[in-house]
């Protein structure tokens, strides 16, 4: 057993640590007023090679591991949870199930653009009555000559207005009461694709968050992302791996709101001495490293597990529940440690647990992931 990153994931944190601070934090406040979503941000990244990270290197990626995915997932939320939940989400959902089922021609022609940058993976699974049950897709996708004919409509989507392509679910034949859902490839520009970015949200607010309405759509029959009818069952297998993404992005938000929490404690002055020295402060700030430190190693377990090849489904959804109702917790101390000042958005750990509170709901609510872990063990 090892705990140690390697040469190269030590290396990648502290490169990815240091664009953090310097280039990702500056502009977090303004980008969270403004909504102004990180474009540039995203281009010096594709730069250094980080946007195609776990993929392989014959599609512009750098064949690193899911560990290395990771520690930049919470690099980057560390100082801006918006840039984090965009890189989470076109590693793991926009690229992965293409890398995972898509076939050699697919992965050329739709990967690759991930992998270099040159457009952003998204991935169409919600719908307005398909949320925890994602199994309730209405979209309905209907072969005629040779092409899907795609209606229906997505919701909650990351990225799309970035993406030039996504993949997303449809029905494609109903048998009775039974569904026979199935995953396709559908380019962004397709005639009577519609992408709408108008929500109006709690936190994350540099992200891009999109509803799909499809009128219409067509698509070449070729455009069916691995095997028919097994859509779902695919989607599930991708939100395994997107768990660890947002378990990640937990932990990188809850360490951004712990160092925010430690600076203010040694420079706040209250009955003659900083806030660090009474204890009482001591004891909240050590429940928060606690829960950090926890949250991580389980978080690198399940990642190492899916790096292993092993399965993972369980260790993904512990350490997503966990990760994330952890850094409600580690946020909302830190706003009480920095009392009246906390709640100012100035001080940033507001935005912290702003952000924060979509970790539970997100690619599986908590509950969900409690069904998950209970299917495991009985």
């Amino acid at each position: 057993m090892h705990f140690d990153l390697t040469t190269e994931q030590a290396m990648l944190q502290k490169m990815i640590r240091e664009f953090s601070d310097e280039v990702v934090a500056p502009g977090a406040i303004e980008r969270d007023k403004t909504k102004a979503f990180p474009v540039e941000i995203f281009k010096e990244l594709s730069n250094m090679g980080i946007m195609g990270l776990p993929f392989p290197e014959q599609y512009g990626g750098a064949g690193a591991d899911t560990i290395s995915f990771a520690i930049v997932t919470e690099e980057l939320s560390r100082t801006c949870a918006s840039t984090g939940i965009t890189y989470s989400a076109h590693i793991s959902l926009g690229g992965a199930p293409l890398h995972l089922f898509g076939t050699e021609a697919q992965k050329e022609k739709y990967l690759t653009p991930i992998c270099t940058g040159e457009s952003f993976g998204a991935f169409g699974l919600t719908e307005p009555n398909a949320g925890s049950d994602a199994g309730g897709t209405e979209t309905t996708a209907v072969l005629d000559n040779g092409e899907f004919v795609i209606n229906g409509s997505k919701v909650f989507i990351t990225n799309a207005s970035y993406a030039k392509h996504l993949a997303l679910t449809a029905i494609t034949n109903r048998d009775g009461n039974k569904k026979e859902i199935s995953a396709i490839i559908v380019p962004t520009d397709a005639k009577g694709f519609t992408i709408k970015s108008e929500y109006e949200k709690m936190g994350l607010n540099a992200s891009n968050t999109t509803e799909l309405i499809l009128e219409n759509v067509r698509v070449p029959e070729e455009n069916l992302l691995g095997v028919r009818g097994n859509g779902f069952k695919q989607f599930l297998t991708t939100l395994d791996g997107g768990r660890i993404g947002i378990a990640a992005m937990a932990v990188g938000i809850a360490q951004g709101a712990l160092n925010k929490a430690v600076q203010y404690a040694k420079e706040r002055k209250q009955f003659g001495k900083a806030l660090a020295d009474f204890q009482a402060t001591q004891f909240k700030l050590a429940d928060m490293e606690v829960k950090i430190q926890l949250a991580r190693t389980f978080v690198y377990k399940a990642a190492w597990l899916k790096d292993q090849g092993r399965p993972f489904g369980k260790e993904a959804a512990i350490a997503k529940y966990y990760a994330s109702e952890m850094a409600m917790e580690v946020c909302d101390e830190a706003i009480q440690i920095h009392g009246g000042y906390g709640y100012m958005k100035e001080y940033e750990v507001e935005r912290f647990l702003r952000d924060a509170k979509l970790l539970e709901i997100g690619e599986g609510t908590s509950e969900v992931q409690k069904m998950v872990i209970a299917r495991h063990i009985l």
